[in-house]
């Protein structure tokens, strides 16, 4: 195969094709498709990705390839051909979509190195390059004909490749000391030495003793309480060698996990579970929703099916939304199935994340659990995937390219002939609505694993407590029931629906509201540094104490933040334990896991939080939950307010009540009367699912309809203004009579870091043009994008309408 096809890293419509380029005659038979490649494009030095080999071009004039980055496929064929399909379902581009599937580390500018595992093993004309260390840089070997011989090598891991990025990451190594000696070395050694040198000694004594043949030279050291001299002096003899060695980075090296073992089912688990078992066993590609109520043990079942997929060799992704992956999730399944577990999210380091995707690329893992991007796995036997609150909005990519992990799931489970399962208490409307049409199996378990009913659900009208007199955050009965929790030394979540401390800062004489001078959104304010923030560009500027419109004194913060919070439930039950989680509080890597064992381990009365603590948290001691205000998201102009608002109370209120102590919850409401809020506190969720659809019917939304959203945005308002203009006269044009179209308008947030934004809405049931009209509108405005900073997206199926 004397050519290679490449998709070169340039995001433009013109690029969006395979060029062909020779393969120079030392790289025939390692050039195959799925490795990146450097090629001369135009007059610079390109990365690319190589899609096709083949003998002939119908091109005149090809260059060859200048250099290669792999000697392995980082992308195996199946994610290549999912590639093209992303493009096709998102309208991006080629070379996006693959970038997407790869972790940040190998987007980085990096040096590759070809490290000997065993320099002995290497054939004469190999040793040479390795004569006096044990790995050189992967340009030494390029002008050299040895790389059929290095492939070889790299398959039978006498040889392997690694990729140190500059200023990003680098391969994690500690020290070894190995011995070199016989026994009887050893103590000729020991014999000659002078009595002095006591350190020396030890050392050979520990070696005579322990008979260990390698230990790591920190914990040598630590043991023996000697320094590096003695050490040193008997590397000098060698007697022992010291040499780095690779570890990989372990987010959870520090934890031991307890090896669990699966427990019996109940009978609802053991019919949920019959039909997922069924569709491994025959190889068949099914999509299943498990409708299970918070506690009911989807988990346990979802890990038994994963167990079923490890004894017949496949692999399995289970993917756990970003804030719900709490360490508890990653401790079920690590101390299941131990180290065949890797983990992927965004809590760990680049290097961790780095190390954790090489484990599966080296087939050294068969299960990931890890939040949206670990849908690109690259196993190439996957025999179950499972994504598990599958109505979390996190599970859908807001930058290109704009997939949803569900569609991609189902894509790689037709490819794999494998089930797909969407577990959640509150599915979305979209996939509910497909269960109910057999699109996909519903498996209901409406019963909790404890023999406790669902908790007791109280909802207060925050108006009534107003009337009455009440100014405080908490209603009389919350109050009331936290106080009872504290006497009995059981434990309480309170949730709140926002983060900061106040949400922002008015005048009371002239109304006056601190607005962000690059954003049209007002700033937020933050207690603890004392700072008005922008949530959206971070812009901050300092409090002022006056009014700067009318230099009133009346000016004060509204809203609640979870600071204010904490401050009242101090004045208020001085004796609580408080742990407060939000943003600020989980900054620090590995905070958000510190606090959890904490108040698990009983350190705490009182878990106050934000979203975070909403999902998948499981404490045998919390009896009470109690959410402070639980219509904020009623507000927000989203479709979708509602049903995120149902989503959200269940799942909080699922915190309470999991093992043998009852549960109760505390809703407080400015609005209880809404069916959101009312239907929440019954667990009803088929009701709420008919009242709903027939809402989204009524207003033509999903899953009645299709959505597209298209958005503008540049530095001038009337330029943004006029091309969304021209972007809806042309897609009323090209679009059935079907489509309706909204717009143009300003988006909800009408301008962001300095840029204006417009956006139109379609709303389609069957539209067949509709991918190709929105690609010539891509098409049309992407030649003016670098010369006029205009910036047009498209968004099919948005979850952010904001």
């Amino acid at each position: 195969m004397r050519f290679a096809s490449v998709i070169v890293d340039v995001p433009v419509k013109q690029t969006d094709r395979p060029f062909d380029y020779e393969i120079p005659e030392k790289w025939i038979g390692i050039v195959q498709p799925g490795i990146r490649v450097n090629v001369p494009f135009g007059p610079r030095q390109i990365q690319g990705f190589v899609v096709a080999v083949k003998e002939s071009t119908t091109v005149e004039k090809t260059r060859p390839i200048t250099s290669l980055i792999d000697i392995q496929p980082v992308l195996t064929k199946e994610l290549m051909g999912l590639a093209h399909w992303l493009r096709d379902h998102t309208l991006c581009y080629t070379i996006s979509a693959y970038q997407a599937m790869l972790p940040a580390a190998l987007k980085a500018k990096y040096v590759k190195w070809i490290i000997a595992r065993d320099v002995t093993k290497l054939p004469a004309e190999l040793q040479l390059f390795f004569h006096d260390t044990d790995r050189i840089k992967f340009e030494e070997l390029s002008g050299t004909n040895h790389f059929n011989v290095i492939k070889w090598l790299i398959e039978e891991n006498i040889l392997e490749v690694y990729y140190e990025v500059k200023d990003r990451l680098s391969k994690k190594t500690h020290k070894i000391i190995r011995l070199n000696a016989t026994e009887e070395i050893l103590v000729q050694t020991k014999n000659e030495l002078s009595e002095r040198a006591i350190a020396q000694h030890k050392l050979l004594d520990f070696f005579l003793e322990t008979k260990q043949s390698e230990i790591v030279k920190k914990l040598l050291l630590e043991e023996l309480q000697i320094g590096v001299a003695a050490l040193k002096a008997l590397i000098k003899l060698e007697v022992l060698s010291e040499e780095d060695v690779e570890i990989y980075r372990d987010p959870y090296l520090e934890r031991t996990f307890t090896p669990s073992s699966p427990l019996p089912l109940t009978y609802q688990q053991n019919e949920a579970i019959g039909p997922i078992l069924d569709s491994i066993d025959g190889n068949r590609h099914d999509g299943y929703v498990m409708f299970g109520v918070t506690g009911s043990g989807k988990t346990e079942v979802y890990m038994q099916t994963v167990d079923r997929v490890l004894q017949k060799g496949k692999e399995a992704i289970v993917l756990v939304p970003e804030i719900a992956l709490t360490p508890q999730m990653v401790n079920r399944f690590k101390s299941r199935f131990g180290s065949k577990v890797a983990v992927l999210h965004s809590g760990l380091g680049m290097g961790e994340k780095y190390d954790e995707w090489r484990k599966i690329h080296r087939k050294e893992v068969k299960v990931v659990v890890g939040a949206r991007s670990a849908i690109f796995a690259p196993f190439e036997n996957i025999g179950i995937i499972i994504i598990d609150e599958e109505h979390e909005t996190s599970y859908k990519q807001e930058d290109t390219p704009r997939y949803h992990a569900r569609d991609i799931a189902m894509e790689r489970g037709r490819y794999h002939e494998c089930p797909v399962v969407l577990g959640s208490a509150t599915p979305t409307l979209e996939t509910f609505a497909r269960a109910s049409k057999n699109v996909y199996k519903l498996l209901k378990m409406d019963k909790r694993m404890s023999e406790q009913g669902m908790p007791e659900v109280d909802i207060v009208d925050m108006r009534e407590e107003l009337r009455e007199g009440n100014r405080s955050m908490f209603s009389r009965a919350l109050l009331e029931k936290m106080q009872i929790r504290l006497e009995r030394g059981e434990q309480t979540v309170l949730f709140l629906n926002k983060r900061g401390y106040s949400s922002f800062v008015m005048c009371r004489d002239c109304g006056y509201v601190v607005e962000c001078p690059h954003c049209d959104i007002s700033l937020t304010y933050h207690r603890s540094s004392n700072q008005m923030k922008c949530h959206y560009c971070g812009y901050e500027e300092p409090v002022s104490s006056n009014c700067p419109s009318c230099d009133s004194e009346h000016f004060r913060f509204f809203g609640t933040g979870t600071q204010k919070v904490e401050e009242e439930i101090t004045k208020l039950l001085p004796n609580a334990r408080v742990i407060r989680m939000d943003v600020d509080t989980t900054r620090k890597k590995g905070a958000h896991e510190k606090l959890l064992q904490q108040f698990g381990d009983r350190k705490a009365d009182i878990l106050l939080g934000t979203q975070m603590i909403a999902k998948g948290l499981d404490f045998p001691y919390v009896t009470l939950v109690g959410v402070l205000t639980a219509d904020t998201m009623l507000n927000i102009p989203d479709f979708r307010s509602s049903e995120k608002t149902f989503q959200l109370l269940t799942q909080v209120s699922g915190r309470a009540g999991r093992h043998n102590l009852a549960g109760e919850v505390v809703i407080q409401s400015y609005s209880p009367e809404h069916y959101s809020v009312e239907l929440a506190s019954h667990h009803d969720y088929l009701q709420f699912y008919q009242k709903e659809m027939q809402v989204r019917k009524l207003h033509q939304y999903p899953p009645f309809y299709f959505l597209a959203l298209v958005t503008v945005t540049h530095q001038e308002l009337t330029k943004t203004v006029a091309v969304t203009e021209n972007i809806t006269r042309f897609l009323k044009q090209h679009l059935s009579d079907n489509a309706v179209i909204l717009g143009p308008v300003a988006s909800p947030i009408s301008r962001i870091k300095d840029r204006y934004r417009y956006q139109c809405i379609i709303k389609y049931k069957k539209e067949p043009n509709l991918h190709s009209a929105l690609k010539s509108v891509l098409d049309k405005y992407q030649t003016n994008m670098e010369q006029e900073k205009l910036a047009v997206h498209v968004d099919l199926n948005p979850y952010m309408l904001m």
